[in-house]
């Protein structure tokens, strides 16, 4: 146990509220945009999703760490919030099959994280106020100095971080032998969605963010895909350029979120930053070319203007999000191409949309 051993700490929000709370371990500052997670399970998931890069996660669940870490549970190669704010800490577990604690995993990762915040009080906050850059910190006597450097982050409109988190180099993934080739744009992608797709009999040759038609081609794939990831879709000129190109040419494309706000920018769509987002393992979607709900995992900050989607001749909304209405999916009708702004591979979540990876597939074979 470590109690006596934890200091004061607080989270400044960028229009000078402050939360109080405690570190969990490691002292110092760590600065982004603050939002939450309505997530009961799956927080180490949750940490090493791209898509978060750049992130104050603060986890509406009362308790995290309860079941420690396992070393398959990522969905990266490293933490990618740049910082936790929770109620509960746990510092030990209780999971036969974790190799360690969520402490030890923090540690190890140099992550900066708080506990004992009113995260009922900060996120009630954050749903009325929206989003906003935050930092939390440590350094309790230094207001001035800390609301100085925090006027100093960039806003995440309009910020491109892409590049953050893409592979700097293409890899491969799945059987070399299987029946379909799928060139990936990352963005940020997430491992689920690679195992997905090699479960469904693909070999995936995964790209940086910048690539070009010509080197993903070159790999001579049945379809195209681009993954999710963080920051603002408007300034990936290279990857909008990457999806006309593609769509102009009919391949068969699909994109999960960051790519669903890529190919909607493609399409002349243009996107927006939400008040406070949709990130959860809960939110009610509407299949209206099914009429079926369906419970999904989502992750994002920005979407596509749905008065414009619906006014577009090519496009069709095939999904909306029950909760505020915003669109949730979206296919063109006179090409191979559709997407959504959720996450079908889940991880963590439900599997209710996992059907899209399969419906990827019928339309490679159908091309």
């Amino acid at each position: 146990m470590k109690y006596n051993k934890r200091q004061k700490a607080i989270i400044l929000l960028s229009d000078g509220t402050i939360f109080h709370g405690k570190s969990v371990g490691k002292q110092g500052s760590a600065f982004g945009e603050v939002c939450f997670n309505t997530g009961t399970t799956g927080y180490q998931e949750i940490f090493t999703d791209p898509s978060y890069y750049g992130q104050l996660m603060v986890a509406t669940n009362a308790h995290i760490g309860n079941y420690g870490t396992h070393a398959e549970e990522v969905e990266s190669d490293s933490i990618k919030i740049a910082g936790l704010i929770c109620k509960n800490f746990s510092y030990n577990y209780s999971r036969p099959a974790a190799d360690a604690s969520l402490e030890e995993f923090f540690e190890k990762n140099n992550l900066l994280a708080i506990s004992d915040v009113d995260t009922r009080a900060l996120v009630t906050y954050i749903r009325e106020n929206g989003a906003m850059n935050a930092v939390i910190s440590t350094e309790v006597e230094n207001i001035e100095g800390l609301k100085k450097q925090l006027a100093e982050v960039p806003d995440m409109n309009g910020l491109e971080l892409a590049s953050k988190v893409s592979t700097k180099e293409p890899y491969f993934a799945g059987d070399e032998n299987a029946t379909y080739r799928i060139a990936a744009l990352d963005l940020g992608i997430k491992k689920n969605i690679l195992r997905n797709l090699a479960k469904r009999d693909a070999y995936i040759k995964v790209f940086p963010y910048d690539a070009t038609f010509e080197e993903m081609n070159a790999f001579e794939p049945d379809g195209f895909f681009l993954s999710n990831g963080p920051g603002d879709p408007e300034p990936l000129e290279n990857a909008i350029s990457l999806a006309q190109e593609i769509i102009k040419r009919n391949l068969p494309l699909f994109g999960i979120c960051l790519g669903h706000q890529i190919i909607g920018l493609a399409n002349g769509i243009s996107t927006y930053k939400m008040h406070n987002g949709h990130r959860g393992i809960n939110h009610p979607v509407m299949n209206l070319l099914t009429g079926k709900g369906e419970i999904t995992s989502q992750n994002h900050g920005f979407s596509i203007n749905k008065e414009e989607t619906e006014q577009h001749p090519d496009v069709e909304i095939t999904h909306t999000h029950l909760n505020d209405h915003t669109v949730a999916g979206m296919r063109m009708k006179s090409k191979n191409c559709f997407s959504v702004q959720y996450h079908p591979e889940a991880s963590p979540g439900p599997h209710d949309a996992s059907y899209l990876f399969d419906q990827f597939i019928e339309n490679i074979q159908n091309k």
